[in-house]
């Protein structure tokens, strides 16, 4: 049964997955602890598990979306866990966000139970995530993603094999989030900016979004912020968890990222300030702190 799909960890970005997997005709099971989620999914025609272990016996194809390196290690050799659930032939997919190293590691111990692994991190949050439209970037052997591309097609428009090692799809989502947390924090210094200096700090957003510096990130990000929506559609505390991978693999590359870094600090500052659980974006709120100005207060 090629086409029935585990699928654990129904947050923000996994629920509108497995109900993305539901309209595609996949027959999902699914388990979370957090039960409304559950619940969630069920209504729209997935399968409740008791556990991970649970999922991976009645599957063939298993996926996690799970918050970080840890919650990824619990679930696949924890107490119930995936991998005492898995027989021979099954395919094992993490679409976290976590560390290559640790992702290389784990993909070995699943092979040794001759499963096959594919790291398949994704980009375009909640919105991506609920449109089908986001960016997946994959990492593992040719067969395997072969074998999975039509259940990343339903979840993904862009869904790319970057390497056939286990390891590079977590590179790639490396690689954007150092882009994506940079330019979070350009977008807040350029209206934080513009807004202090005197000038309407949507017109400059306005201006900007017509010539080369256009992005996805100005328009909806910075869209937000001049609407001081904080509500977390990817939280603080995750982009500097994914930054901080970016930090930490500086040492052993022997490199330096001397934008990711500062990047780190401003999220480092932002979780300190409380806004770890709002979105990203609350940035912004750090560096009018940091300014003792607040976007629109002059005018």
């Amino acid at each position: 049964m090629p086409n029935t799909i585990g699928f654990i960890g129904a947050g923000t970005m996994g629920l509108p997955m497995v109900k993305n997997l539901l309209q595609a005709k996949f027959s999902v099971t699914v388990f979370d602890l957090n039960t409304a989620a559950v619940k969630d999914a069920v209504t729209a025609g997935a399968t409740p598990a008791a556990s991970a272990q649970d999922v991976a016996t009645n599957t063939e194809i298993i996926i996690t979306m799970l918050p970080d390196t840890s919650d990824v290690e619990t679930v696949l050799f924890g107490e119930n866990s995936i991998s005492q659930g898995l027989t021979a032939g099954k395919l094992m997919i993490d679409m976290s966000s976590i560390s290559p190293e640790a992702t290389v590691e784990f993909a070995a111990r699943i092979n040794a139970q001759d499963c096959e692994y594919l790291d398949a991190p994704v980009s375009g949050g909640e919105v991506g995530a609920i449109s089908g439209k986001m960016t997946i970037m994959v990492g593992g052997p040719e067969a395997a993603f072969n074998r999975a591309k039509p259940t990343f097609d339903a979840m993904g428009s862009t869904v790319t094999l970057i390497g056939t090692r286990n390891g590079d799809g977590q590179v790639c989502k490396v690689a954007n989030q150092i882009i994506g947390g940079v330019m979070v924090n350009a977008v807040a210094e350029a209206l934080l900016f513009a807004d202090k200096a005197g000038a309407d700090a949507a017109k400059v957003r306005e201006a900007l979004l017509g010539g080369a510096v256009r992005s996805f990130i100005l328009e909806n990000h910075g869209g937000r912020m001049l609407d001081r929506n904080f509500d977390p559609t990817f939280r603080a505390n995750l982009q500097r968890k994914d930054l901080n991978l970016a930090i930490e693999a500086c040492q052993k590359l022997n490199i330096v990222l001397p934008q990711a870094t500062a990047a780190w600090e401003t999220y480092n500052a932002t979780i300190a300030g409380g806004d770890g659980d709002n979105d990203a974006i609350s940035v912004l709120k750090t560096l009018e702190r940091l300014a003792g100005h607040e976007i629109g207060e002059l005018s």
